[in-house]
């Protein structure tokens, strides 16, 4: 299976424009943004788990990265409540489930095999958050390498560029929305830029962004 498994063009994925797909599990949904593999895939997706479910223990051996959009997502280390950023490093495994529903961004297989470390992040803590260029406040959450991954809060009408640089870039609007080269993107729009690609932002309300630049390979 190849989705948007193209890097060295434009995606763009809004979820009222693309079908949720079944998992193997029952209750679990995933609206799939890109992919390389069935399933076991270099992949990126909202996954969607129903009330109750689970997914049976599994090992990341390359790695699990996810951010909680809504709900509480679940594993036997404990609850990960929305706002939760997580990175499981490469050999990790788990048993995730979720008692009363969630919605996760995650991203499997795509971890540089050096980075080590776990990562737990409450974006929605204010300590961690720094104002920037007047309208725009940032919040790191994880760098390695050429990697930068974070969080950024655009007051209403403020503007950002987005830069894919020298190893692309990456965005999923959490909340809010925001006008992109003359489109409109709401929650859980998903846009992927190639390197030395740049789009420009305009915040239509207060919005926040999750935001990785630096990542992409060279070669789809």
């Amino acid at each position: 299976m190849r989705i948007n498994a193209d890097f060295s063009r434009r995606a763009l994925v809004v979820p009222r424009d693309a079908d949720w797909v079944r998992s193997p599990e029952s209750g679990v949904d995933r609206l799939m943004l890109d992919r390389i593999g069935d399933e076991v895939a270099r992949a990126t997706s909202i996954v969607r788990y129903a009330a109750g479910s689970s997914f049976p223990r599994h090992l990341h051996p390359k790695g699990e990265e996810f951010l909680v959009l809504d709900g509480v997502f679940s594993d036997e280390t404990g609850d990960f409540p929305a706002g939760t950023y997580v990175r499981n490093p490469p050999g990790s495994s788990h048993a995730p489930y979720s008692a009363n529903g969630c919605r996760i961004l995650v991203k499997l297989r795509q971890f540089d095999a050096a980075d080590l470390a776990p990562v737990v992040v409450d974006t929605t803590a204010e300590s961690g958050w720094r104002a920037c260029d007047g309208d725009l406040e940032r919040l790191p959450l994880h760098e390695f390498g050429a990697e930068k991954v974070g969080m950024l809060r655009l007051a209403p009408g403020a503007r950002f560029e987005l830069d894919g640089g020298r190893g692309g870039a990456e965005m999923l609007v959490v909340a809010g929305a925001v006008s992109c080269d003359g489109r409109l993107l709401g929650r859980e729009a998903w846009l992927r830029l190639p390197r030395n690609a740049s789009a420009s932002l305009s915040a239509e309300e207060a919005t926040t962004i999750w935001l990785k630049t630096g990542h992409l390979p060279a070669d789809s």
